[in-house]
């Protein structure tokens, strides 16, 4: 069988008979399900401080996972090397997990249906490092010149390439190309030898170098830190107590995810330690919040073409009008339950758990809705 297009066959000369071999092995001993999780990540960063670049790095890691699903149990193991030697030796290890008749692997492995939420012509990693470590500068020269009180700037750019292929011994196979890119900077401020006051600014996605162009170009970036930083120096301390805090669009949703988040996770609910276990349809808010967990926003840093599970991601209404409505479910939980994965599937080092990514794009009396970031 000829080797796979993407580019764990062109680097690594895996092919579909490769795959069906491996999981064959993972469900030799039993098991109701495996899949299999390749990962190839390229990164690069660039600091500036002090108007100097600190430092410039660029790193490979690479991996492949092998889960095995039996009842609520689950094997799991991986390996850093993609000779099809330790790839078995992995597999026969998750494989330890079940106890029984090997389960028969659904004949041929079938390519899911593609989406691009992020189309990037040129990857940022692919363009001439100078061109990279230019946006730094550039930063750090505009930050600088916005006023004269601005004595410090730091720019950091980092960007990221993520080859994913996933396959299942339900005969599915996903890949998927994610990049990422972002360029931060921050400016110190400091006014008679007073206090330094810090802003902050910044911005990137699953974008390529051509994003840092207008509104998101360093010069943008910079002033935007420069004037915060300003601003602050004659600001006065907000007073103690209690009071009403409206939260903006971005980085605030981290609240809501760790507040709410975890709690709407499916495996904490079936295992009923979460607060909202049991209460779908119930009143667990208040009639004016909506929470929606979206992997499908073009070019967001949370949105995937498909999930660490090879399921496609999707638009999840957790919470109507202070109903809850459903959970973010993996395809254990939905296994187990009954139910359809939600595209929530996420491994961190190569293993699995639901997780939602959101921020909050949109503040009104009517409506928060909570989306990945």
């Amino acid at each position: 069988m000829s080797q796979l297009s993407n580019l764990f066959g062109q680097k690594f000369g895996l092919t579909e008979r490769d795959l069906e071999r491996y999981l064959s092995e993972a469900l030799s001993k039993g098991g109701d399900y495996a899949d299999l999780y390749f990962e190839y990540l390229a990164t690069s960063s660039i600091s500036l401080d002090e108007s100097i670049v600190k430092s410039a790095t660029q790193g490979v890691s690479l991996g492949v996972g092998v889960r095995v699903l039996s009842g609520e149990r689950t094997g799991y193991a991986y390996s850093d090397d993609l000779s099809p030697d330790r790839i078995l030796k992995a597999a026969r290890t998750a494989a330890c997990i079940a106890s029984g008749p090997a389960t028969e692997l659904t004949a041929g492995l079938k390519s899911a249906e593609q989406r691009n939420l992020y189309p990037v012509p040129i990857l940022a990693g692919d363009t001439p490092l100078v061109e990279r470590v230019q946006l730094v500068k550039r930063a750090d020269a505009a930050a600088r010149a916005h006023d004269s009180r601005v004595f410090q700037v730091q720019a950091i750019y980092a960007d990221s390439v993520r080859h994913v292929l996933v396959a299942t011994s339900d005969g599915r196979l996903s890949t998927d190309i994610q990049p990422m890119a972002r360029l931060n900077v921050a400016a110190l401020a400091r006014e008679d030898n007073g206090v330094p006051q810090r802003g902050y600014a910044g911005g990137g996605g699953r974008v390529g170098l051509d994003f840092f162009t207008g509104a998101h170009s360093p010069e943008a970036f910079a002033e935007d830190s420069a004037r915060q930083a300003i601003l602050q120096l004659h600001a006065i301390d907000a007073p103690a107590g209690e009071m009403t805090v409206v939260l903006g669009p971005g980085w605030p949703g981290i609240l809501l995810h760790e507040a709410v988040g975890h709690g709407l996770e499916a495996d904490f609910n079936r295992k009923g330690v979460s607060a909202f276990s049991g209460r779908i349809g119930q009143q667990v808010a208040s009639p004016l919040c909506t929470v929606v967990d979206d992997g499908t926003i073009a070019s967001r840093r949370g949105s995937l073409n498909v999930d660490d599970e090879g399921e496609t991601t999707q638009q999840n209404v957790l919470i109507e009008n202070g109903v809850l409505r459903g959970y973010l479910t993996d395809k254990l939980s939905a296994r187990l339950t009954g139910g359809q994965s939600t595209g929530s599937g996420r491994r961190e080092n190569y293993q699995h758990y639901p997780m939602p990514r959101m921020t909050i794009p949109s503040c009104s009396p009517a409506k928060v809705t909570r989306r990945r970031s």
